[in-house]
């Protein structure tokens, strides 16, 4: 009776370290184990509009499920609200128009594509998130590099200093950024 329990451990104890060591592969795993930590979006957050008793309960208006509260604003009228009090968000762009506007956009020839924002938007996101190659799949132990270029503040300070003594703008000039080195196969490993 002992050895086919010794088998049955011997071909168990690989196969379950093999198991955890493939589930390391994936990339979310350290969010998965709460290693990482993601800040919540500000933007996100949203507010409700406080809760009141109506003065007579015989002429409440029939509920709808899913349908939309309607004592709360969208964030957009509450975004105009906020900047601009009393405003009313119209919702189409030529109904803000004065005559005037329309007739200089037409004799210009200004046809504009009604999904532009759409359209920059997706753009834009494909910009911001290049796809993810296989080696860098595989490469799970590097982190991405961050997007964007960083200005080395102390060079671009004496750079701004220098032009404003110069009498000369302060776009004159290279803006200094920081270059960062290639990091070897091995350098996260050690």
């Amino acid at each position: 009776m002992r050895m086919p329990q010794r088998r049955t451990v011997a071909l168990a104890l690989p196969a379950a370290l093999s198991l955890g060591l493939l589930a390391g592969c994936g990339g979310d795993t350290a969010r998965t184990l709460g290693f990482t930590r993601d800040a919540p979006d500000e933007f996100q957050v949203v507010t409700r509009a406080p809760l009141s008793l109506p003065p007579d309960m015989n002429n409440l208006p029939v509920p709808r499920p899913g349908a939309a509260r309607p004592q709360e604003l969208s964030a957009r009228e509450q975004g105009e609200s906020a900047l601009v009090p009393g405003a009313v968000l119209e919702s189409t762009q030529a109904s803000r128009q004065s005559s005037g506007e329309s007739a200089l956009v037409a004799r210009a020839g200004g046809t504009v594509d009604p999904a532009i924002r759409r359209r920059v938007d997706e753009e834009s996101l494909r910009l911001n998130q290049p796809s993810q190659t296989v080696v860098d799949r595989l490469m799970f132990w590097r982190d991405a590099p961050q997007p964007g270029v960083v200005v080395d503040p102390q060079k671009e300070s004496q750079r701004l200093r220098e032009n404003f003594a110069l009498g000369r703008p302060p776009g004159d000039g290279e803006t200094p950024i920081i270059q960062r080195k290639e990091r070897g196969i091995f350098d996260g490993l050690f």
